[in-house]
């Protein structure tokens, strides 16, 4: 999410010309036959102005800095419902700036949809996926849109020989299609005897691009490598002992009703020859759910089917129903809770309870916009 931008620079959806209007004046909305540009013309550019970069103090009459438009990094990285919710209820509905003014009095909902469609046009590189095809986060199945975001997952395993791991993952986007990621394991395993093994496992890094994006269709596909490095101590249990190299794909669908779907398929590669190859497919399905006449609370409840298979071995699959809730007003942390349930080799797999905390640094810091 990239709204922090809104609160930093004070996003103003411009309300002058409004506000400066008698009330009987702005409750009567605009001809139906207007199109984006004119709405914005009309209600958004005295703040924003014509370029969409934001207009000086002495025409706004306040310090606050104004976003810029132009700027694709910015202006992409939130979804249309986002943008709509603040200049529908104005900014404290995100716990932004208080001189964006509420525009659902004075606009028709289909009015600000397209003011919202003119403002994407300040925008002029295509190679900028839109924020709508940032789908929900699922804990196995990755995404394809690049992000900004610092994660942390944990995974609680068994009853007996329990397990214990977490993973700190940092997410940094490179321009408009590129992402590095680093992630980095501390596990506890408890072995037959009851004692107890702690400490750093395998480190990961990986890079995705994303390849194509398509707000028309609802689509959006990337692809990358990870590689895994044997940073973990073998002995404990805590590693492999040797690199694995990881080539995967992903692909998002937004679907009606602001469900969505995702695929995420890969072939783990290790530079052990004696150790087993992998193949694997896994798949998020899922909708969101804003409370608050849509302006509130997100709930995403989704379900993952996972696919695996190592070489010489048997198919593994798994079931990992799940919700990911938004805690701050800005929407910028998230929590998730899960569980991962074996289908096959019941015996030998062990159920496992799943947490993870997402923060959206870009938007701003942890403490911030929360009320």
């Amino acid at each position: 999410m990239r709204f922090s931008g809104i609160a930093r620079c004070g996003l103003v959806t411009a309300g002058i010309v409004l506000t400066s209007l008698p009330v009987q004046a702005r409750q009567q909305p605009p001809a139906p036959q207007q199109t984006g540009e004119q709405l914005y013309r009309t209600a958004c550019a005295t703040c924003h102005g014509p370029d969409g970069k934001g207009s000086p103090r002495s025409v706004v009459g306040f310090d606050a800095p104004l976003p810029d438009f132009s700027d694709c990094s910015f202006a992409t990285g939130e979804p249309d419902p986002d943008w709509f919710a603040v200049v529908h209820e104005g900014g404290p509905v995100r716990a932004l700036d208080r001189h964006m003014p509420a525009f659902g009095d004075a606009l028709l909902p289909d009015d600000i949809r397209l003011a919202i469609s003119h403002i994407r046009t300040f925008c002029t590189d295509p190679a900028w996926p839109q924020g709508d095809l940032n789908l929900p986060r699922a804990f196995f199945t990755e995404k394809a849109f690049p992000e900004n975001e610092a994660v942390w997952t944990m995974a609680v395993t068994g009853r007996r020989e329990q397990s214990f791991e977490s993973h700190l993952i940092y997410e940094h986007r490179l321009g408009a299609r590129n992402q590095i990621e680093l992630v980095a394991p501390i596990a506890a395993n408890q072995g037959a005897a009851g004692d107890w093994s702690r400490g750093l496992g395998d480190v990961a890094l990986a890079f995705k691009r994303t390849l194509h994006a398509s707000m028309r269709r609802g689509q959006i596909s990337a692809a990358g490598l990870e590689v895994i490095l044997p940073t973990g101590d073998e002995a404990s249990g805590l590693g492999n002992g040797y690199t694995v190299f990881e080539p995967f794909a992903m692909w998002g669908q937004a679907l009606p009703r602001n469900s969505f779907l995702q695929l995420h398929a890969g072939v783990e590669l290790p530079s052990d020859s004696s150790a087993p190859r992998e193949g694997f497919v896994r798949s998020a399905l899922g909708t969101t759910i804003a409370a608050d006449r849509g302006f509130g609370r997100a709930w995403s409840p989704q379900v993952e089917v996972l696919w695996a298979r190592p070489e010489g071995g048997s198919s593994e699959w798994d079931i990992v129903p799940q919700l990911q809730v938004t805690l701050s007003k800005l929407q910028h942390v998230m929590i998730a809770a899960g569980v991962r349930v074996p289908i096959t080799q019941r015996d030998d797999r062990r159920r496992q309870a799943l947490v993870y905390l997402l923060w959206d640094w870009f938007d701003g810091g942890f403490l911030e916009f929360w009320k």
